[in-house]
């Protein structure tokens, strides 16, 4: 099984599962901008002696950030109902496959519920992929409507991140077949009833996953000191270099932090894809 196998055969609940998140992130990212606005119009309303309107503004981010929030309501309503019909129909794939190869019980059923992983990808990691994406391609062509040189700045930090990711994928993969590996074994430990072993299973899938975890804090710091030095070059273009408006500094700062905070889910996204290839390719050797 693959992923693109299972977006094919499920392919319609799981585009109206994705059309809510585009349309609910997409929302999202607007607000910023829409909010400055309805700020600006608010202090020229207050300083200036002439009429001035804030009601269009503000009525315009009222109805994009309800938008946003049935949205995301309705999606939080519809996702369960689509993705857990899903994995009852692969756990169900996955013992039939089972029983005609002759596979035990305990490999049967440690494969079924880490096929759950392609329904935890689908559900949750696909809507934060998009997400994430919309959020920092949605920031930097943002920024780039205030200032080119501050979109400029955030694109020099895809490099440095591309460069640690793939060296994170590279180490993580073999200890996410490691990790694999030791929970194939898991009925068969207990069936021994034997403490000691079990202890030492449990030690080994432990080792694994701090080994992972410790992958993933270094990963993490590395791109939280980059992303620091990109906050503080666009901070000051915007403050020092450039005559911004209140609305538009908490545009251009809503947005700079949207891109940081979105740039930090890129490790736990890439341990999720690494753990879903060893898993899809376990399965596909399954149903040969």
């Amino acid at each position: 099984m693959h992923l693109f196998d299972l977006f094919r055969r499920f392919r319609w609940g799981i585009i109206l599962a994705t059309s809510l998140v585009v349309i609910e992130n997409v929302a999202w990212i607007a607000e910023p901008t829409l909010f400055g606005n309805v700020i600006d119009a608010l202090i020229d309303k207050a300083t200036s002696e002439t009429a001035v309107s804030y009601l269009a503004p503000l009525l315009i981010w009222i109805a994009v950030f309800l938008l946003n929030s049935i949205v995301g309501a309705i999606r939080r309503s519809v996702d369960p109902r689509i993705f857990l019909r899903i994995f009852t129909e692969i756990a169900t794939d996955v013992a039939r496959s089972a029983k005609e190869h002759g596979h035990s019980v305990s490999k049967t059923a440690a494969r079924a519920e880490l096929s759950r992983e392609f329904i935890t990808f689908a559900q949750y990691r696909v809507p934060e992929i998009i997400d994430q994406t919309i959020s920092i391609g949605g920031a930097v062509i943002a920024l780039m409507f205030f200032d080119w040189k501050i979109a400029l700045s955030c694109l020099f930090i895809v490099l440095p991140l591309l460069v640690i990711t793939q060296l994170y994928n590279r180490k993580v993969s073999g200890l996410q077949k490691d990790l694999h590996d030791t929970r194939e074994e898991a009925y068969e430990v207990f069936s021994t009833k034997d403490p000691e072993k079990v202890h030492a299973y449990y030690t080994a899938q432990t080792r694994a996953e701090i080994r992972i975890a410790n992958w993933g804090a270094f990963n993490f710091g590395a791109m939280r000191i980059f992303l620091l030095l990109i906050f503080l070059v666009v901070l000051y273009i915007a403050i020092d270099l450039d005559n911004f408006s209140t609305g538009n500094i908490y545009s251009i700062v809503a947005y700079l932090w949207t891109f940081v905070t979105s740039s930090e889910y890129l490790p736990e996204l890439m341990e999720s894809w690494t753990s879903l290839k060893d898993i899809s390719r376990r399965l596909r050797t399954e149903s040969v």
